[in-house]
């Protein structure tokens, strides 16, 4: 396919009031990339798909779209037939389709009643021409098709039959967005579309969008639903915009490399300047005709020379400490044979599981299968149906709810957090506030007039400062920002304590998970020790399984589960071996280097030579960064073995 441009924004700017959230955007989009849209909450990324979709309008700049472009954008509920039931809406989007069929059926009845020929010859070619038509169009698929969509992104087929009317938000943002992708624009606008998916959701999305045949730009937190699917990466920073080519993990690389550079070439130049500034200095104070001369000719270069921009600040980070007031035991909660059911809505049955003090566990499954439900009955907000739990010695538990209830819509900022902990000062307060970019005025807003991420803040301090050992976080990181994200990661890997998580961050899983409860609405629910990634081949291999014993009509014993369990739990352990060994052998090779380094780097010979001297600095100091990083992967893999 030739590659052609479809959008054009040249040098777009716009503000709210005195606000500037662009300024002189400028980028190009050809007709197969799949764009993933960056930057913190505020930064403009939804302004910025307004702009393209004309809700607002730039105060400069120009907007090139190709000619008869069909532009999609998901914007929530909207269009929704509430009176239609879910599968009649999606089908809405093939309402040309359910014409022509509705014509040839009725041209059928025709044929077969006609008595007059010029009349049934007429009704004949009609009838061939819209049938080709039909056939060559996908009239046949269309049915199918949808139902596909509706399955792939969560619905049953059991709900194929609900009023719109009845549906959940959540619901109704995921049949718009079926809706949309039915409609297969040239230019498909989604705005965090894995919002309201459940893993298995969003790894279907991943593999139909991998697969779209047009051009995608999607604005999305999802680190790993980024890598997977887009090829070029917008930032939108400090009101300016650039594109780089690859995905989120090698725009990241690129950036990083790209400031580093900026920043060299910076210094050298200020270092230049200086000692330009000083010649001219000097010669003016001589005050000599030829000094005179001199100092204005290199005052005239140095006027001429273009000047390299100091890199811009990056976006303000949060801070997060969390830390506890008191060790617990080592047992932290023993779960036994809990189950949750509600009138004609079975959830859990006989779950069973122990926890650990310093585990990271995490709570999986597809909507509905209990997951919230399971959070709500372990911190108190909810009654089980069956089975027991306990919590072990000297326990301290925080729940983090994701419908933020516990926060008090009347308070300040301030006074949310000071009626948690009112035993600090209010500099104590402010300073906590602060480390969550909460500064100046905005302490004393009221919580209700915050935005989804600042009230996720605001409970974020609240459970930071509460020195709980045991955090049950539900969905921690919605309405978090990238940065935001890996923040609240890198404070929970350096948490010593325990960690109960809900979460459809695959990026975040992966980062924390030390064991994996999934829920399927049945009671063998699979109970894994492992990170997330050997989660995945383990739950693969019982899939297969489960597939031959459709193909077969055989049934697959616990007994035949255990052992599975028993051989990944083995293979996982060899894994983790060889990573010792081969990493005590890779540090051997580092050390024996790094004292060849220092032996030679005390010899008369280099001690004189400056410049062999720099590049030994250079190479000892990167072998130790590397030391340092394979200890840390050493002791990582001791500890899981």
């Amino acid at each position: 396919m030739i590659n052609l441009i479809i959008l054009s924004c040249n040098d777009i700017s716009f503000s709210f009031g005195i606000n500037k959230i662009l300024d002189n955007a400028s980028f190009s989009i050809k007709n197969t990339d799949k764009v993933g849209i960056v930057g913190v909450n505020g930064a403009g990324k939804t302004t910025l798909f307004k702009i393209i979709t004309s809700v607002y309008t730039a105060e400069s700049g120009e907007i090139y779209t190709a000619k008869n472009l069909k532009l999609g954008y998901l914007e929530q509920d909207s269009g929704l037939n509430l009176n239609n039931t879910l599968l009649e809406e999606v089908l809405e989007v093939y309402s040309h389709f359910i014409s022509m069929e509705a014509r040839i059926n009725q041209l059928e009845e025709f044929i077969s009643t006609e008595k007059n020929e010029d009349a049934l010859n007429s009704y004949m070619k009609e009838y061939s021409r819209l049938s080709e038509d039909f056939s060559r169009l996908g009239g046949f698929e269309y049915n199918s098709r949808a139902k596909g969509i509706l399955k792939g992104l969560g619905f049953s087929e059991d709900e194929f039959h609900l009023e719109v009317d009845k549906l959940s938000g959540g619901q109704k943002t995921r049949l718009s967005l079926s809706k949309l992708l039915l409609k297969e624009p040239d230019l498909l606008l989604l705005d965090e579309p894995t919002n309201h998916l459940d893993i298995n959701a969003i790894e279907w999305l991943e593999g139909f969008l991998k697969e779209y045949k047009k051009s995608v730009m999607v604005i999305s937190h999802d680190r790993f639903f980024l890598d997977k699917i887009t090829d070029k990466t917008l930032e939108i920073e400090n009101c300016r915009v650039k594109l780089y080519n690859g995905n989120y993990s090698t725009y990241i690389k690129q950036k990083s490399a790209d400031r580093e550079v900026q920043q060299k070439h910076y210094e050298q130049q200020q270092k230049e300047i200086s000692k330009m500034e000083a010649f001219i200095q000097q010669q003016k104070k001589w005050g000599r005709d030829k000094r005179v001369i001199a100092a204005e000719s290199r005052q005239k270069a140095l006027d001429k020379m273009e000047k390299i921009d100091r890199p811009e600040s990056l976006p303000d980070k949060i801070k997060i400490n969390f830390k506890s007031n008191i060790p617990s035991g080592n047992d932290v909660l023993f779960v036994e044979n809990i189950s949750k059911e509600f009138p004609e809505k079975p959830l859990f049955n006989n779950l069973t599981f122990n926890l650990k003090k310093g585990e990271k566990l995490f709570i999986l499954g597809p909507n509905g299968c209990g997951k919230t439900t399971l959070l709500k009955i372990l911190t108190e907000n909810l009654k089980q149906t069956g089975g027991s739990f306990r919590y072990g010695h000297n326990v301290e538990m925080n729940y983090y709810d994701q419908e933020q209830e516990s926060l008090n819509l009347d308070n300040t900022l301030v006074d949310e957090i000071w009626n948690a902990n009112p035993n600090l000062s209010e500099t104590e307060i402010r300073n906590a506030l602060a480390m969550f970019l909460f500064k100046g005025e905005d302490v004393f807003k009221q919580i209700s007039t915050l935005s989804g991420g600042e009230k996720s803040r605001i409970s974020l301090i609240k459970i930071m400062l509460s020195g709980s050992n045991l955090l049950i976080l539900d969905e921690p990181t919605n309405h978090l920002d990238i940065n935001s994200r890996e923040t609240l990661e890198r404070s929970l890997v350096e948490f010593e304590d325990t960690l109960i998580v809900v979460s459809h961050d695959r990026y975040f899983i992966n980062k924390l998970a030390t064991r994996i409860i999934y829920l399927d609405n049945t009671s063998s629910n699979i109970n894994y020790k492992g990170n997330y990634q050997d989660f995945l081949s383990y739950r693969d291999k019982i899939n297969t399984f489960e597939q031959k014993k459709e193909d077969t009509d055989e049934n697959l014993s616990s007994a035949k589960l255990q052992h599975l369990a028993s051989k990944e739990e083995k293979s996982r352990k060899r894994r983790l071996e060889k990573l010792v060994l081969n990493t005590e052998e890779e540090i051997s090779i580092v050390e024996n280097r790094l004292n060849e380094i220092n032996t030679q780097m005390q010899s008369e010979e280099i001690i004189t030579d400056h410049v062999k001297l720099m590049d030994f600095q250079k190479e000892h100091d990167e072998l130790n960064q590397k030391l340092e990083k394979l200890y840390e992967t050493w002791e990582a893999a001791l500890a899981e073995s």
